[in-house]
């Protein structure tokens, strides 16, 4: 309060800035229960407490015995978590997510394996239970939201779990849960659209039709009488079997977008909606700094080239490039890629304040992003993609202002204390360093995309010199001690920027001249052929290939 009302009094005297940058602020209290130890154990004790009212609460014969038997598979479970999964593991909501998902499923296979025990639906008969129960619920939508690690790890156990709900463990229905699961694992490895789920539901109740009929749940199939055939329940069963993976299908699309607001996931599909270039703020950088615009549409198809390249998030890379560079939009025309060819504003400026401004459209950036309500991945790509890289270039002229200065002292008879000092940390980002692969990738393909401006004629010896190069800075420099990137990654990273750089920086043949003279009509009324006419240069390659 006291701080508010001095800065108020600062800036009506014209002493500070009215203007304040939005910061990220860092919920200490959330950040304790995220990685707090004994969350955990509170999670881990609801789940066992919702096993153990799921197993007690029907009439099972020996509910002790298996409850015993699901606190075993859920040590396994654990520990398989731990092992596997340590990123996972560390952070609460995320095995908050986990386990909820699990339980969920659990807890609907309960409720309809009640109502087919009771009778009170026609169609719903205690043999029903094995075609309608949600087999695929949990694979899918961890599988989308967190990856398919997670969705055949939440197939294995939920079918082990639903199995000991039914009184003993039954193989048949163990197997339908496992390869129910895996199916649908295996149809939703890269969801980048909604209709990908009711296909991949689709695909999870032709799997369980087909363990149905051949496990006899579907049926009984007399081959020898066909005519003593149920075809009209055999109908009916085999419609709640395909029905029951895209019920499911369809359930999942529907709440994905409040697990990811929940638990802050965000699945490809909501990267593809992010990224509609008519934003906001995208539409402002084609009027207001449209070369940096262009830079960040080639530095998009650079780190999603490479994203590719590696297995990591390409979609991802794609829309945070979009937008690493937003900040340049308080301060357009001091960004070379902005400037118009008349005046350079930073002839009139000390290195050290056009250093300032450089390194100031990072805080810029953030600012927009977090007024525009923006992912929050995107706003760590924003903060990293320079890490705590040098200003080369204004430090350098620093560094020869000083040695003038020196020079120029000596004759006037300075003192060095006169001398202006230049320190190295004056001209360096703020960081943090990149701390992901899409964060180093993205940070990697703007650093050469914008040198790739300076090369006169490019060449590929040109193109993979210059790439390797200032990869090799920034390794020399740290930059990418904090992320886990591999020198074998880094050379396919290399190697897809050469290819997309190559590509994008091709020469072509310079054309002939157009007469300027109107073609006279020939007497006998055809237009003469102006390509037989001109001289193509012999080493020339076909029009085709320009």
């Amino acid at each position: 309060m006291f701080d508010f009302i001095k800065r108020s009094r600062l800036v009506k005297r014209g002493l500070a800035s009215g203007k304040t940058r939005r910061r990220i602020n860092k919920n200490e209290l959330l950040h304790t229960l995220e990685f707090a130890f004994w969350v955990k154990w509170v999670i881990f004790a609801a789940f066992i407490a919702g096993l153990a009212v799921l197993i007690f609460s029907g009439q099972q014969p020996e509910p002790t015995k298996n409850f015993v038997i699901a606190l075993l598979f859920f040590a396994t479970a654990v520990t398989q978590l731990w092992i596997n999964q340590p990123t996972t593991f560390v952070r609460s909501s995320r095995i908050l997510l986990v386990f909820g998902v699990i339980f969920v499923q659990l807890a609907a296979t309960r409720l309809l394996l009640v109502l087919c025990n009771s009778g009170t639906f026609a169609l719903l008969r205690p043999e029903t239970i094995g075609l309608i129960a949600p087999y695929a619920f949990a694979p899918l939508l961890l599988s989308v939201l967190l990856g398919r690690n997670h969705g055949l790890y939440a197939s294995v156990f939920v079918s082990l779990w639903s199995s000991i709900l039914f009184g003993k463990v039954d193989a048949p229905l163990l197997v339908c849960g496992l390869i129910s699961g895996f199916t649908a694992v295996y149809l939703t490895l890269q969801v980048r659209k909604r209709s990908r789920l009711i296909r991949a539901g689709f695909g999870v109740g032709i799997a369980i039709w087909a363990l149905s009929l051949t496990f006899g749940v579907i049926g009984p199939i007399d081959l020898f009488s066909p005519i003593a055939i149920d075809w009209k329940m055999i109908g009916i069963q085999s419609a709640l079997a395909i029905g029951n993976g895209i019920v499911t299908a369809t359930i999942v699309g529907g709440i994905i977008p409040m697990f990811e607001h929940l638990f802050q996931v965000t699945t490809d599909i909501s990267w593809l909606e992010a990224s509609d270039l008519n934003h906001p703020l995208l539409r402002r950088m084609t009027i207001e700094a449209p070369g940096t615009y262009h830079h960040s549409l080639v530095v998009a198809n650079l780190a999603e080239a490479a994203a590719e390249a590696i297995g990591a998030n390409a979609t991802l890379c794609r829309v945070c490039s979009y937008f690493h560079d937003v900040g340049k939009l308080v301060k357009p025309d001091y960004y070379t890629e902005n400037m118009n060819f008349e005046r350079n504003p930073h002839d009139d400026l000390a290195p050290t304040m056009s250093a300032l401004i450089i390194i100031a459209h990072v805080k810029e950036g953030v600012d927009l992003a977090l007024k525009h309500r923006l992912n929050r991945r995107i706003i760590d790509i924003i903060q990293e993609h320079h890490g705590t890289s040098l200003v080369y270039y204004f430090y350098k002229r620093a560094l020869q202002q000083q040695e003038d200065a020196r020079t120029g002292g000596k004759i006037m008879n300075l003192r060095e204390d006169d001398v202006p000092e230049v320190r190295e940390e004056t001209f360096r980002y703020n960081g943090p360093k990149p701390q992901t692969k899409e964060s180093a990738i993205i940070s990697l393909a703007d650093m050469v995309e914008s040198a790739s401006r300076s090369l006169e004629k490019p060449t590929p010896q040109k193109i993979e010199q210059l790439v390797n190069e200032l990869i090799s800075q920034r390794i020399a420099d740290g930059q990418l001690v904090e992320c886990d990137l591999t020198l074998a990654e880094l050379n396919l990273i290399a190697e897809r920027f050469r290819f997309t750089l190559m590509t994008m920086l091709h020469t072509r043949i310079a054309y002939p001249k157009q007469d300027s003279k109107i073609t006279s009509i020939r007497d006998d009324g055809a237009q003469p052929d102006v390509m037989a006419e001109t001289r193509k240069p012999e080493t020339a390659p076909p029009v085709s290939a320009a």
